[in-house]
């Protein structure tokens, strides 16, 4: 079993939203990830969205987008971001997905020797920046919630399971500095963290260390629209 992510795909089927617009890298970015995507990934494989799926703004419409991946490989697992406005309850959310698509929000799930957790996150403040009341409120909602993620993958971890967690926004600020969020993946032992919501930034780290975690950065803009395999 092999491991991939990308993140942010923006899909809008019926309410059409083109990404071009944002630039060069997004004409036929989804041609480009779908013809990736039948090239790498098998049928028991896993593949990571962490968050930005779809522009719909309700649970019905957004199944046109789900149709779009339902039949390409591997099971896909997803989490809600900050554009994922469709995402209403967790449950309402998971009896509409498709076959081989998972959602998870808070809690983990297992699949052979990995587990998946994952949350939305918040943004993490730069040195010396000044932080609103109403950013910093969410900020240690979003810590919590990291902690419920983690707190469940443990639970499930019975036989040395590496533990990945997915989060949409970055769990570190753009100097790598530890965070409430990085001292959490520390503490409960995960292997690597995926995350996305980054657009547009021409020279940034796609991979890197904190101390002994790695973390892979997959707006799918910023990997030219290639599935990035997961090295647990």
């Amino acid at each position: 079993m092999k491991i991939f992510a990308i993140g942010d795909l923006h899909l809008s089927v019926n309410n059409p939203k083109p990404m071009d617009i944002f630039g060069p890298q997004w004409d036929g970015y989804l041609d480009k990830i779908i013809a990736a995507w039948k090239q790498e990934v098998g049928e028991d494989d896993l593949v990571l969205l962490p968050g930005d799926f779809s522009w719909a703004m309700r649970l019905d419409d957004a199944k046109a987008d789900f149709d779009i991946i339902k039949d390409l490989p591997g099971k896909k697992i997803i989490i809600r971001g900050n554009h994922d406005y469709w995402w209403s309850s967790i449950s309402a959310v998971r009896g509409q997905l498709p076959k081989d698509v998972y959602a998870i929000q808070n809690d983990a799930m297992k699949f052979g020797d990995y587990i998946i957790c994952g949350t939305r996150g918040w943004s993490v403040p730069e040195p010396n920046a000044e932080v609103k009341a109403e950013d910093e409120k969410i900020f240690k909602r979003e810590v919590i919630r990291l902690d419920l993620t983690l707190q469940a993958a443990k639970k499930l971890q019975t036989n040395g399971e590496k533990i990945v967690c997915m989060m949409h926004y970055p769990p570190c600020n753009f100097k790598r500095q530890k965070s409430e969020f990085t001292k959490l993946i520390e503490q409960y032992g995960v292997s690597c963290v995926v995350f996305g919501h980054l657009h547009g930034y021409k020279k940034i780290e796609t991979q890197f260390n904190i101390e002994n975690v790695k973390y892979y950065l997959v707006s799918c803009d910023i990997v030219e629209n290639k599935l990035t395999k997961i090295e647990v």
